[in-house]
């Protein structure tokens, strides 16, 4: 067991924009103008999955594929949007078993063990966050993913090893429960078409609450 996941199996992910809202109070509000919103409300579900994505959208709203690509990065640039992520529906790639794994870490030693387990392709997520004494004394999280919870289990006992974390408690929590996740909405859809386009790319999409233990379901 190596912990590597393979290149074929990164090409299989499927790429949806995730488009953020700007939030800093203390920025000054863009002027972001009609043809502005008709772009964001064009992108907020996704870029089309086509070989030229921003032509398409061009297309579209009747303008140039520069245009396009222009004023998305002066959103960009004032704010408007944060960033362009992607959203990976795992469960639709075969991937059922979802575990955070929480870990109490001696604070001198968290940046350290927090760049062993990043490093591993079955960890999606891993970050700090703080303690909540005497309810709570996990500061470190990690976020895996696998097709069995036997899989994932493996995962763990190969960091583990790894990183040299025999000595620290850990809980797994896997996931019981998938919700919606998705980028921020600009515009209601205002026609049967929109609302159809939405109504697929939201059902795909989730957050996950966890159980408590490993051996909960």
């Amino acid at each position: 067991m190596t912990g590597r996941t393979s290149a074929a199996s990164r090409a299989s992910l499927m790429p949806e924009l995730n488009v953020i809202k700007h939030s800093a109070a203390t920025q000054q509000r863009p002027q972001v103008d009609e043809a502005d919103r008709r772009l964001l409300a064009a992108i907020q579900h996704g870029l089309p999955l086509t070989t030229r994505p921003y032509a398409e959208i061009a297309e579209k709203l009747g303008v140039s594929e520069s245009e396009v690509v222009a004023r998305l990065a002066w959103l960009k640039e004032a704010g408007v949007i944060r960033r362009f992520g992607v959203v990976v529906r795992h469960h639709e790639l075969g991937y059922s078993a979802n575990a955070m794994v929480v870990w109490d870490v001696p604070d001198r030693q968290v940046a350290e063990l927090g760049r062993c387990l990043a490093g591993f392709d079955f960890i999606t997520l891993c970050y700090r966050r703080p303690r909540h004494l005497p309810q709570w004394r996990y500061n470190l999280y990690c976020m895996i993913h696998g097709k069995s919870r036997e899989e994932v289990l493996a995962h763990l006992e190969w960091m583990v090893n790894h990183c040299g974390l025999q000595a620290l408690p850990h809980e797994v929590l896997f996931s019981r429960r998938r919700f919606k996740q998705r980028g921020a909405v600009y515009a209601m859809p205002d026609s049967a078409d929109a609302s159809r386009e939405q109504g697929p790319r939201e059902a795909g999409m989730r957050t996950s609450r966890v159980g408590r233990s490993a051996g909960k379901d």
